[in-house]
């Protein structure tokens, strides 16, 4: 019996080149997502921030070449948090969190 995922294979979308669209035309917020690399033995932490259109990881080295996955690896997306930008210390910039991966796809969830 095949395992069912609470999300989308990453295969079948490319969600990361769809977040960064949507970003790219509400500037004002940032997209922390959170996940895993999956090797060959083991899990690492995965962080993406995604903002104004463009995707940043904290942890691994993406692609920037808007033509490629931004991902090499074989990855899982986990958990997406969303910020209003720009982040300060003195004030708390915190919107929402989901971890549907698909939640995030409607524009109005960014506002």
């Amino acid at each position: 019996m095949e395992e069912t995922l609470p999300f989308p294979k990453m295969a079948d979308i490319d969600l990361l080149i769809k977040l960064e669209k949507i970003s790219s035309l509400i500037p004002n917020r940032i997209l922390k997502v959170e996940g895993w690399i999956l090797q060959e033995n083991h899990k690492e932490h995965l962080e993406i921030i995604i903002f104004k259109g463009f995707s940043s990881s904290t942890t691994h080295p993406i692609e920037i070449d808007s033509e490629k996955k931004v991902i090499g690896f074989k990855y899982i997306l986990t958990n997406f948090k969303l910020y209003e930008a720009p982040l300060t210390t003195d004030k708390e910039n915190f919107i929402r969190e989901n971890q549907n991966s698909v939640f995030f796809l409607h524009q109005k969830n960014w506002i």
